[in-house]
């Protein structure tokens, strides 16, 4: 993260003696990444982070991904996934992946176990619900339209709020994900330009202290999966420090970009991770030029696959697709994609658009996942040329 946070008991100097009041040590831990180069963060622990008494191959339901063929636009529905009883972690089904992203979605209802995804940092999108995602950090309380950025390694759970299940699209990276780098001062202050600051970003503001003896966590890393048993609970961090910690950010405190003709994707970029982007598109006031179209223009993805997922208003330049909340929509490299027909005229002479959707665009091509084939809509590739296909 781009600012520096500092969050219950530490002592004065970095690597000193921190004594608990029954006069032992409290044990250090740095999280940090890019070995020692980059962002850090300092925890303080009242039992060793290190005392493992059982590690074990744990079961990996995860199925393998499957090539985009044919290749062709194509429209998922996550309304027609079903969940029981499903947690945020092992219920989650893989809609897309390749070797930088896996993109899974989740309809939680009962709590996850103890988790850490090693293998990369994560983000999740609250569509619906809420819930509270506990960390060794601290707890970050989220609702819909929540992004969460939860660092690698950062061993956490996710407690939904009984009654509503928590709807969650997750992307777990194999790298870092953070705001854009042209957002950012060569210090990490957000400049000006940049469509949210540190003001829109939540982090946690207190320990979270729990006790315990033998708790497992699950551990996703490049091999697989395997569930270590910790001899005591690992959210027992009394205070920590840094620059490296979860946080949450909503999508309505992103302010869109605008102007007098349309404005292309990237103004409303709002993360990168390892050869992805992450765009919002937020309810706002377009394009006000005389003879401006409103609606995107025909496009080709040369470089990248977009994916799309609708979650709020009406999305003016889909209208007639059969896309609706909740629809993902992917517009893979090789296709030109546009407004459906009639889009265009019928989008000329607004001034405000109410739609929110949340953009993936890859830089290597997305395969399909088990829940992707489970929830496609066939017909969306041939709406274009409004005849089903021969």
């Amino acid at each position: 993260m781009p600012y520096y946070r500092q969050v219950g008991e530490i002592p004065r100097k970095r690597h000193t003696q921190f004594r608990t009041p029954e006069g032992g040590l409290y044990a250090e831990e740095l999280m940090g990444v890019e070995g020692f180069s980059s962002d850090s963060a300092l925890l303080y622990h009242r039992h060793l982070p290190t005392a493992i008494v059982d590690s074990q191959t744990a079961d990996d339901q995860r199925r393998d991904t499957e090539p985009n063929l044919p290749l062709k636009p194509r429209h998922f529905k996550t309304p027609d996934l079903t969940w029981d009883n499903a947690d945020a972690v092992t219920g989650r089904r893989v809609l897309f992946g390749n070797s930088d992203v896996v993109i899974a979605f989740v309809a939680a209802t009962a709590p996850s176990p103890l988790y850490r995804n090693a293998t990369g940092d994560e983000l999740l999108y609250v569509q619906t619900g809420s819930g509270v995602v506990e960390t060794i950090y601290g707890a970050l309380p989220v609702g819909d339209g929540d992004y969460v950025v939860i660092p690698t390694s950062c061993t956490y759970r996710v407690v939904p709020t009984a009654g509503e299940p928590m709807r969650i699209l997750v992307l777990e990276a194999t790298g870092h994900i953070g705001p854009p780098k042209r957002y950012l001062s060569a210090k990490g202050q957000f400049l000006e330009h940049s469509p949210y600051c540190e003001r829109d970003v939540r982090g946690p503001s207190e320990p979270l202290l729990a006790d315990g003896e033998d708790v497992d966590v699950l551990v996703r890393h490049r091999a697989g999966l395997t569930r270590f048993t910790y001899a005591n609970h690992p959210f027992d961090v009394v205070g920590w420090d840094g620059c490296l910690y979860p946080w949450a950010f909503n999508v309505r405190d992103f302010e869109p970009i605008t102007g007098r003709l349309h404005q292309p994707p990237p103004v409303h970029q709002t993360f990168e991770g390892p050869n992805f982007v992450v765009c919002s598109f937020c309810p706002r006031k377009v394009d006000y030029h005389p003879l401006s179209i409103p609606v995107p223009y025909n496009h080709a993805n040369v470089d990248s696959d977009e994916l799309m997922f609708y979650v709020g208003g009406n999305y003016e330049a889909r209208k007639g697709s059969g896309i609706g909340i909740g629809s993902l929509s992917l517009h893979p490299a090789g296709c030109t994609h546009g407004p459906q027909p009639g889009a265009v005229e019928a989008s000329l002479g607004a001034d405000f658009f109410d739609e929110t959707a949340v953009m993936v665009d890859t830089f290597r091509p997305l395969e399909l996942g088990e829940a992707a084939q489970a929830c496609e809509d066939d017909a969306y590739a041939w709406t274009w040329a409004r005849r089903q296909r021969a």
